[in-house]
């Protein structure tokens, strides 16, 4: 007679788990921390090399045009490195001649600030004073305001800061000519041996993912140039007919910033606002400024961008808010400029790898 089974050995032995390994996660974690601290450290290298990059994917139709027209590769790439660097020096030097001009007359528009801040701050503790102390008599302050001292701390801190992020900025756009005439000169090679960094069953997807990666970026970079160039005009010719100074200046600032998606529609308010000061103009002027430039970037950002961008870049608002969040916090302004580029990569890498692909999913429109 066999002997009876148990209650223990017939309940079902349960299926195991998926186990959670604490080493597992901490060495997840480190990895992250080690690639945050590589992006935070090695910036001015990595945005050398990504401006190179996206200079060559925008300059490249035109090489591969002279090609067509049987000039060597080599000399086409020299020829239009040289172009792009006399169009980037002529347009530097008419904004270094402006700025110039408005450096000399920053007395004019310091002091108007300083008067507005102040009378900002009476009205303000004049407010407090009513509400906290109403039967003390007001004292008259003397000296100069504690806020206007620490804004201008304040602005002589960002100055120098821009000075300083400047002079590493020349410094790195120094080897964005060569490196951008290498990459062109060399495509063939270059592609070459990136696919023979694969495996011989990977290379064909690589290569779909690169050429996917071209596209893109090249319809980013050329639909944002010319929607950069027609946001400066029209916001050049408004602040002109408001009769603002240095309306040019203040509209390339104004079209530089509406590359940075959301944020830069309501940063652009800020320069015609400086300058406005110095008019005293009402209430109105001020809403006249904001309400036409909020149009210009909405009409630039919801009609043309769609058609002159394209639908190839595909990422949703809440991916592009925390893009622009992420890499502005690692590299500043550069990183406001090359988070949506950057971010539309990582979306075309994402679909063309199976495993990532949920997350292309849930970076795209």
């Amino acid at each position: 007679m066999e002997p009876l089974l148990s209650t223990a050995e017939l309940r079902p032995t349960p299926a195991p788990g998926p186990r959670i390994s604490i080493s597992n996660v901490s060495l997840k974690l480190l990895a992250v921390a080690l690639v945050l601290t590589f992006l935070y450290f090695a910036a001015s290298v990595l945005i050398t090399l990504l401006l190179a990059i996206l200079l060559a994917y925008f300059l490249d139709p035109i090489v591969e045009f002279l090609e067509r027209m049987r000039m060597p590769r080599t000399i086409a790439s020299m020829i239009t490195v040289l172009f792009l660097i006399g169009i980037l020096g002529a347009v530097g030097y008419g904004l270094y001649s402006r700025t110039s001009d408005f450096a000399a007359n920053w007395p004019k528009y310091s002091g108007t600030l300083r008067k507005a801040v102040n009378s900002v701050e009476t009205k303000l503790n004049g407010i407090e004073r009513q509400v906290s102390e109403p039967s003390e008599a007001p004292a008259q302050q003397k000296g100069p305001s504690k806020t206007v001292a620490g804004a201008e701390n304040a602005l002589r801190a960002t100055v120098v800061h821009i000075i300083g992020s400047l002079s590493g900025l020349v410094l790195e756009v120094t080897f964005v000519p060569f490196l951008v005439f290498f990459m062109l000169s060399e495509k063939q090679a270059v592609w070459h041996s990136t696919l023979q960094l694969f495996p011989v069953s990977r290379r064909t997807s690589v290569k779909e993912t690169l050429e996917a990666l071209r596209d893109v970026l090249r319809d980013y970079l050329v639909g944002m140039s010319l929607m950069t160039l027609i946001v400066i005009a029209a916001s050049s010719l408004f602040f002109r007919a408001m009769g603002l100074d240095y309306p040019i200046l203040i509209g390339i600032v104004s079209g530089l910033l509406n590359m940075v998606p959301y944020f830069g529609a309501v940063l652009s308010w800020l320069p015609p606002f400086l300058i406005a000061l110095s008019k005293s103009p009402s209430a109105a002027s001020y809403a006249l400024i904001a309400g036409v430039l909020m149009a210009i970037h909405m009409l630039a950002n919801n009609l043309l961008a769609p058609a002159m961008v394209g639908k190839k870049v595909q990422l949703n608002a809440l991916s592009i808010t925390i893009a622009l969040l992420f890499w502005g916090w690692i590299w500043g302004g550069m990183g406001l400029l090359l988070a949506i580029p950057l971010t539309a990569a990582l979306r075309v890498i994402c679909d063309h790898t199976e495993s990532w692909r949920p997350i292309g999913r849930w970076l795209s429109a």
